[in-house]
């Protein structure tokens, strides 16, 4: 299981590093959009030393991250990371002599630079990993600070990064576009890592709730609990259905509901990250 499971990490995070590339070499450097992370230093090392290719300086420069990582994160996070930067400046350095990388519409490659790189990161984290440098320090943050998203995280980071970039490239334009890619990146991650993950909780009030709850446990297989409510304006006692459910059984369960009582108070929320029963199970070095 254990094999099958490094395997399929392993196959996941060579396909988002081939994104990641694709990202830099297309939208990033032809631009010369200020990037964030060590990508963005070696940018500027590259930039004055260009004997130094981008890739290469990437890997240099983590290894003293990765040894501080090694104490505070378990083994199977800092192998996979390992893995991920190296093959990362690897599709680098293959696909920029590969192709004459033109420079594009700078929005453009500000919003699809930005979509590729979110979406790439949000991969790889999801495996348990981090491309190295400020990844892994953004990674090593949220052990600490728990309840931030691993895109702001991430973003705060970065932002002193990119300023660096700009400052190296002499020109507002790239601090700007910079941040604006940024900030789609920030998006895209936490979207790869949260927003697939959506799921409703439902609050039913109706007269007949020993009906619904039986066709929600019975006939749907949903786990649902009993709150104890008091009506505002009559004083009456009313019960209250609770039930989580995944997005895609919203429809399934409004038409249960309203086909046992039209007249029922439904109230529909998102909810994120339910653990349990059905959903996620909890781990504690979980994003």
């Amino acid at each position: 299981m254990n094999v099958k499971k490094n395997l399929w990490a392993i196959l996941v995070i060579t396909f988002a590093s081939a994104i990641y590339a694709l990202g830099f070499v297309w939208c990033f450097a032809p631009n010369d959009i200020a990037f964030g992370g060590i990508t963005g230093v070696a940018q500027i090392i590259n930039h004055f030393i260009p004997v130094f290719p981008v890739g290469m300086t990437v890997i240099v420069l983590n290894i003293p991250l990765f040894i501080l990582g090694w104490r505070f994160i378990g083994g199977r996070l800092l192998v996979l990371s390992l893995y991920a930067m190296f093959i990362s400046s690897v599709f680098i350095d293959i696909l920029t002599p590969l192709y004459d990388w033109q420079p594009m519409e700078p929005l453009l490659a500000c919003i699809f630079g930005g979509l590729l790189m979110g979406l790439s990161l949000g991969f790889v984290f999801q495996q348990g990993a981090t491309t190295g440098g400020t990844d892994l320090a953004a990674r090593l943050l949220k052990l600490v600070f728990k309840w931030l998203p691993m895109g702001k995280l991430l973003l705060a980071v970065d932002l002193i990064v990119v300023v660096s970039v700009a400052l190296a490239f002499q020109t507002i334009n790239t601090a700007l576009y910079g941040l604006v890619a940024l900030y789609i990146s920030t998006l895209a991650l936490d979207g790869v890592l949260y927003g697939m993950d959506t799921a409703k909780v439902a609050y039913i009030i109706s007269d007949h709730n020993e009906e619904i709850r039986r066709t929600l446990v019975e006939d749907l297989d949903k786990g649902v609990t009993i709150l104890h409510g008091q009506g505002a304006y009559t004083g009456a006692e009313k019960q209250v259905l609770l039930c989580a459910f995944k997005q895609r059984e919203i429809a399934t369960i409004k038409s249960a509901v309203k086909g046992l009582d039209p007249n029922a108070f439904l109230i529909v929320c998102d909810a994120h990250e339910v653990l349990g029963e059905g959903f996620q199970v909890y781990h504690s070095d979980g994003l």
